[in-house]
């Protein structure tokens, strides 16, 4: 089968973050007497590294971001990183790419020791054979670092057999730096254009749609 490794994002690929992601958000907000009444306002931040999400979308200076940081990570990781959902399908998905016999991997921007806490507590840890994140440091935040650091820590991989899936813009910029194939899925919280934009090499509407995709199996476009 092509794709004999495959890298996965977690955040918007794997489970729907919303809720925690933007629950923290407005908890380092609430900070600086910043009110966000709108909760799908803060989706912007779902992806990206945080330290310069605050810069960007709230004009942060570093100093301040980094405190907007530390505010974030008291609420998630306590409440924010259960305040989470699994895709319907990606566990049943994720077991037949292992019984297939693919290598699959974790490549996200957040940190690994949270992202491994996510993963046990939804039982999907068993299906990775590598977990790659960033540091609580805020460093390896970078998707294609995050990228480079699985692919290192993995045996056997071929590039052109090596895939990464995940649903933003960093996901593909990250896997073509890498000089990997990337397809983005539609039912994250990337938009078609954005995707288009960076040119994915693959655009998936549906979970259903990836499993197809994976699994070499025929489906139709929607």
């Amino acid at each position: 089968m092509k794709y004999q490794t495959i890298l996965f994002d977690l955040d918007g690929t794997l489970t729907d973050p919303a809720i925690g992601i933007t629950n923290s958000i407005m908890y380092a907000l609430k900070y600086y007497h910043i009110t966000v009444n709108d909760r799908s306002e803060l989706y912007r931040f779902i992806g990206p590294p945080l330290l310069p999400a605050f810069m960007h979308f709230y004009g942060f200076s570093e100093e301040k971001a980094e405190r907007a940081v530390m505010l974030y990570r008291e609420y998630f990781s306590e409440k924010g990183l259960f305040e989470n959902t699994v895709y319907d399908g990606i566990p049943e998905l994720l077991a037949e790419l292992q019984k297939e016999g693919k290598a699959l991997l974790v490549a996200t921007s957040k940190p690994i020791p949270y992202t491994e806490r996510i993963l046990q507590h939804f039982h999907l840890d068993r299906y990775f054979s590598f977990i790659a994140g960033s540091n609580l440091d805020n460093s390896r935040t970078a998707k294609a670092e995050v990228i480079q650091f699985a692919l290192e820590n993995s045996k056997n991989v071929d590039p052109a057999r090596t895939l990464m899936v995940g649903d933003r813009e960093q996901d593909i910029i990250g896997a073509k730096q890498n000089q990997i194939a990337a397809a983005g899925v539609l039912y994250g919280y990337g938009s078609k254009e954005e995707l288009e934009r960076v040119q994915a090499d693959f655009i998936l509407d549906s979970v259903g749609q990836l499993r197809d995709f994976l699994l070499e199996k025929p489906f139709l476009i929607e």
